[in-house]
């Protein structure tokens, strides 16, 4: 299972034989360093741990939790897997040739924060009339009726929006720059630039 850990840089579109333009989203896919490998004998499930981008001061716990991949890791995600790679064991480099062009992976980040939010926003509900006496523009109506006195769970309803990680599927690579460490895949990645996208195989 192939799984990598990147920071969103940007969109651009590319052009393909055919002429078609596609846009595609950079990732900035710095190696990575296998941290940790759990298995089910051990951990009670299969999952690979990587680190990326690394930083000076690492506090103990983390400092200890590193010392087997001898990293400064600042950023640790871990991937279930449901096979693993018998090759693969700790203080490994994977770098973004790991991948391949037409590869189909699913991307995974945080969306970007929206704020408290009204339902117009938040849940596309429509305005109500500003004539002939309305008075609720932006209100969200009626929330429940007499029974069961009470608002069910999941209502509908003003709260804080974005900032929820979100994936979204099947994106195809469409390049590979292993010189500038970049990824491109089509479409659009949950987050902000400089957001961590996380990358993994489509099953």
């Amino acid at each position: 299972m192939k799984t990598f850990i990147t920071r969103k840089v940007g969109m651009t579109s590319t052009i393909n034989e055919d002429g078609v333009v596609t846009a595609v989203t950079l990732l900035s896919a710095t190696p990575n360093t296998v941290t940790q490998v759990k298995d089910i004998e051990k951990d009670g499930y299969k999952a690979v741990q990587l680190g990326f981008e690394e930083k000076k001061n690492l506090n103990k716990s983390l400092a200890g939790h590193l010392k087997g991949a001898k990293t400064n890791s600042k950023i640790i995600r871990e991937f279930r897997v449901e096979e693993l790679d018998k090759e693969l064991k700790v203080g490994d480099k994977l770098s973004a040739d790991s991948f391949s062009v037409g590869d189909i992976v699913d991307a995974t980040g945080l969306s970007k924060g929206k704020g408290f939010a009204g339902t117009i926003k938040r849940h596309n509900f429509h305005r109500g009339r500003k004539t002939h006496g309305g008075r609720s523009y932006r209100r969200p109506g009626s929330i429940g009726s007499m029974y069961p006195q009470k608002i069910f769970k999941g209502k509908k309803m003003a709260g804080q929006m974005g900032h929820e990680r979100v994936t979204v599927k099947n994106l195809k690579i469409e390049l590979i720059d292993t010189d500038l460490n970049v990824i491109g895949v089509s479409g659009a990645v949950p987050g902000p630039r400089k957001g961590i996208v996380m990358i993994k195989e489509a099953k």
